[in-house]
């Protein structure tokens, strides 16, 4: 049995967002038990015109290997109804992405690890640096409470009040 890995996903939606999201999140806890979640954050459509996008980041612990992972995630996109036969940039029902995979890096299995967005976009970024904060990028080396200290690009995302399982995810509850 492989050994078990810390890997963060992220996760988006602009087609009945909330519905979405919570299905993700439930079929995540249901494969891979106690998930850690960030806040749920909105922004607006990066790259094309559209409705507004939730985003969260969420860390999940498995012995999957990456091309497993990879299936799992790309089936429950399907069973949320998420097209292939769309431009790359449009509105998505679900859009479940490995964003690291321990500290793996390069393209493994056809999945770039660490995944470049988390570099470029807030909606990735600033969940990573709550949930993940003393965590280092394995290319960059810096935390991501570093890396969203020095964030300077123009994207606007605020977090939004979000609830799952019966329980605020979103604003995060104080932490104790």
């Amino acid at each position: 049995m492989a050994a078990t890995v810390r890997v963060y996903l992220s996760l988006g939606s602009n087609i009945e967002r909330e519905r979405h999201i919570t299905a993700a999140l439930d079929g995540l806890a249901a494969e891979f038990g106690d998930l850690v979640v960030s806040s749920v954050y909105e922004s607006e459509a990066v790259g094309f015109d559209g409705e507004n996008f939730l985003n969260l980041v969420v860390g999940i612990d498995t012995d999957r290997s990456v091309a497993e992972l990879s299936a799992l995630l790309k089936q429950m996109e399907a069973d949320n109804g998420r097209r292939r036969d769309l431009p790359k940039f449009s509105a998505r029902t679900l859009d479940l992405d490995i964003l690291t995979y321990d500290d793996l890096t390069g393209t493994i299995d056809g999945v770039e690890l660490p995944r470049g967005e988390i570099l470029r976009n807030a909606f990735v970024l600033r969940p990573m640096a709550e949930i993940a904060p003393d965590t280092r990028h394995p290319l960059d080396g810096r935390s991501y409470r570093e890396l969203w200290q020095a964030y300077e690009r123009d994207q606007k995302l605020w977090a939004v009040s979000f609830t799952w399982q019966g329980r605020q995810v979103s604003p995060r509850p104080a932490q104790s």
